[in-house]
């Protein structure tokens, strides 16, 4: 039997889903659990930091397999981690990257429906 966790199965996919997760919890983290903590009693930075947490392990898993998968050189390899550790980074690169991403992401669902 297997988990599915509705995550998609398609690399480009689970990369764009990944990046943006990610993203929304760094900023949530940011927001929510330090903003919270400083104003009223309620201590978001524990649970967002787990959930933060997963979500960057999962996107830099996304980032080495889509980097496989595109060819990416050391400096857009790079510049993809770099942008995982900055509030707001992964939504500027793969805005950077979309029709790339786009392309390749068509790709996969095109040849698998066919």
């Amino acid at each position: 039997m297997c988990l599915d966790l509705g995550m998609p199965s398609n690399p480009f996919s689970r990369f764009r889903v990944v990046s943006y997760a990610e993203g929304c919890s760094f900023l949530l983290l940011l927001i929510f659990g330090s903003l919270l903590s400083r104003i009223s009693d309620i201590d978001l930075v524990m649970p967002l930091g787990v959930l933060h947490a997963v979500l960057f392990i999962a996107l830099v898993v996304a980032i080495v397999d889509v980097r496989g998968r595109l060819d990416w050189d050391v400096r857009t390899t790079t510049l993809a981690l770099v942008a995982a550790v900055l509030p707001t980074g992964p939504f500027f690169f793969h805005h950077a990257r979309r029709e790339e991403l786009r392309t390749a992401e068509q790709a996969v669902t095109g040849a698998s429906a066919a």
